[in-house]
């Protein structure tokens, strides 16, 4: 069983900086894959990033590579999503999941198996 906390959300101006964090308990943390995803009002939850349980694979979604950087400290079960030059349009819900890593990583939801309750990132114009 892994229990996942988000945190680090907030209001930033557009062009502004947020670091998430997702933190996790549970002793196989550090072989799950990991996943951020975003939903925002109305639309259905969408795949932001991806990092594999060894650090060795990352994952973007067009709209956020080269702007946000997903890596993971497994010593202190944490996954991280710092993100650069927002945009309004990244405002959403940002929720972290885990799933068993599967060597290529998911963009699907249902893939992973565990999921926080979400952190709350506003980006105005």
């Amino acid at each position: 069983q892994v229990q996942l906390v988000e945190s680090g959300g907030g209001l930033v101006q557009a062009g502004g900086s947020l670091r998430l964090s997702c933190a996790a308990s549970g002793r196989t943390f550090s072989f799950y894959a990991v996943a951020w995803f975003r939903q925002a009002p109305g639309k259905e939850r969408e795949f932001v990033a991806a990092i594999s349980w060894n650090i060795d694979n990352t994952k973007y979604a067009d709209s956020t590579k080269g702007r946000f950087t997903i890596s993971r400290d497994n010593a202190k079960n944490t996954v991280y999503l710092q993100m650069n030059s927002l945009k309004p349009e990244d405002t959403a819900v940002y929720h972290c999941e885990a799933g068993v890593d599967r060597l290529v990583l998911q963009v699907r939801p249902a893939a992973y198996n565990y999921w926080g309750q979400g952190t709350q990132v506003t980006v105005s114009s």
